[in-house]
């Protein structure tokens, strides 16, 4: 078993605060994600539990024991980079057996060891190839193995696919979560790529500013963004600053939104609305859950449709749909309707504060009673 609690964790640099109060709990054999934009404290974070940078105040905690006084190979956690960091001169099998030769592992047990890895690892034809004779996918396959050879109570991933191209990117993401689930370690894996997080954590933690904005599952995250930031990073939904007035209408850049919800109170905020959830329809479908506007680029993407929406002299909203559904590109200048159920939008106030609707069911039917 390894629990890992980061507890009140932070991190100066002068006056300038690049972690700040950061608790976590990372549960044994669970895939935790720290997600958020460049600079956002989640690779500071990492450092810290590995050792390689010193905290400016807190706790990091496993199984109960205090190991921030430890150094970094005193604190039994396995390091994958990004750069792979293999030894080029090393052949695949000896890359992976170092880390136990190190720990003084020696004949039939070391061999036994390597060939599991390697096995586990899908990399057993290549076992006396040095690393530049792999493709990118293969090394990161290879430093992953070299990891789990230790058998550490606690893996950290260091955005282990940012060097692969796109081709590879999901293909090793899904070996590097089925190696973990297979394994059972509790793992933290650090990236700024939302896709590959909702594809492999168990719990995402959005971080900006060296401060955690939210943590919960990949759903929890997406239907219930707790603030403007989560909203706008996880989906990548329209931001539409703006204000609530009379009548269930939003007022955003001169436009006129009309709300599905019902919402208390009126005054500034920002209004939330999902790509993939909203539709267009023709120029005089007003009603709840609308506004007006005017096609202004149209986009094919093979799954998906794409069509960006003026609304407003500087504000657009992108709307996405299936083109299983058939249906073609609209020209541009057509005048549309953007409609949406009350499932698609979320509503923030001034304070950035979530306001939840007064409608006692969504009416988009793909939410659930509960959401």
């Amino acid at each position: 078993m390894s629990r890992l609690v980061l507890d009140r964790l932070g991190r100066m640099y002068g006056r300038a605060a690049a972690v700040a109060d950061v608790s976590l709990e990372i549960d044994d054999g669970e895939l935790l994600v720290l997600l958020g934009p460049s600079g956002c404290g989640k690779t500071t974070t990492l450092r810290m539990v590995a050792g390689f940078v010193a905290a400016s105040s807190g706790d990091i905690r496993l199984d109960g024991s205090s190991i921030l006084a430890l150094p970094p190979y005193r604190r039994d956690m396995g390091l994958v980079f990004q750069s792979y960091a293999l030894f080029p001169h090393l052949s695949v099998a000896r890359n992976v057996a170092f880390g136990l030769e190190m720990r003084g592992m020696r004949g039939p047990a070391l061999a036994a060891r390597v060939a599991e890895m390697l096995r586990l690892a899908r990399l057993e034809p290549f076992a006396e190839r040095l690393p530049r004779q792999l493709s990118g996918g293969q090394q990161q396959r290879v430093a992953l193995a070299r990891a789990l050879a230790i058998r550490p109570r606690v893996l950290l991933l260091d955005e282990p696919l940012s060097n692969l191209d796109a081709a590879l990117r999901g293909e090793v993401g899904r070996d590097i979560r089925l190696l973990q689930r297979e394994s059972g370690l509790t793992t933290i894996m650090v990236t700024h790529d939302q896709d590959e997080a909702m594809a492999m954590a168990d719990r995402l933690v959005v971080m900006r500013d060296g401060r955690v904005q939210q943590v919960g599952t990949q759903q929890d995250l997406y239907e219930r963004p707790a603030t403007p930031f989560v909203a706008g990073f996880i989906g990548r939904s329209t931001m539409l600053p703006g204000t609530r007035a009379e009548g269930g209408v939003f007022i955003a850049d001169g436009a006129a939104l009309r709300l599905a919800g019902r919402y208390g109170g009126n005054g500034a905020g920002t209004l939330a609305l999902r790509p993939e959830r909203l539709s267009l329809a023709a120029a005089d479908a007003a009603g709840p859950g609308s506004v007006a506007g005017s096609v202004e680029l149209a986009s094919y993407l093979g799954a998906v449709r794409e069509h960006v929406v003026r609304i407003g002299p500087t504000l657009r909203i992108v709307v996405r749909d299936s083109t299983a559904q058939g249906g073609g590109l609209l020209s541009a200048g057509t005048r549309v309707t953007v409609r949406w159920d009350q499932g698609a939008e979320r509503l923030f106030d001034a304070a950035d504060a979530p306001q939840p609707s007064l409608n006692p069911e969504p009416t988009d039917p793909r939410m659930t009673a509960d959401d």
